[in-house]
């Protein structure tokens, strides 16, 4: 029988309630989701360490059997090759994600023809959620208590405490 592993990377530097929706739905589609964090992300400093957004995301999927946490560096591909895995979960919130996501999965098509993309959007209500966003309306004072899950505003709350 033919079991299909996705892999859903990011940096999830804070999970969103949008992400989790992702995991939550693509589980359903896919025989194993491995959520997979990018280390050596491009972006500006992580707030949160690899191994805190691990626990996190481990925490948040518990009641999900068919989903684990890992993390990599690198090209994508390489890592769905090494774990077995023949498909990408990726989430499209708007047109702007769109444009960038085609032109990775077209590169990762040329570098790995037999890996697929599989693009998802988020519940309507998570579509303009961002990581970045969470993390600039949180440090601002905002309420983000309906866009994470409540263990990631606590350790939200936490790092805020810590830097005081």
């Amino acid at each position: 029988m033919h079991t299909v592993k996705a892999i859903y990377p990011g940096t999830f530097d804070p999970l969103t309630n949008g992400h989790l929706d992702l995991i939550a739905r693509g589980a359903k589609i896919v025989d194993h989701l491995v959520v997979a964090i990018l280390r050596n992300a491009e972006k500006a400093p992580p707030l949160f360490t690899v191994s805190e957004r691990v626990e996190m995301i481990t925490e948040a999927t518990a009641g999900l059997g068919n989903v684990s946490v890992a993390t990599f560096d690198g090209l994508l591909v390489d890592f769905c090759r090494e774990q077995g895995a023949t498909a990408v979960l990726r989430g499209i919130r708007a047109v702007s994600d769109y444009e960038y996501e085609f032109q990775m999965a077209m590169m990762n098509r040329k570098l790995a023809p037999e890996i697929e993309t599989l693009f998802m959007m988020p519940a309507e209500k998570y579509t303009y959620v961002s990581s970045r966003l969470i993390k600039g309306v949180f440090e601002l004072g905002g309420d983000v208590s309906s866009l994470v899950p409540p263990l990631v505003e606590e350790r939200l709350k936490a790092k805020v405490a810590r830097q005081k």
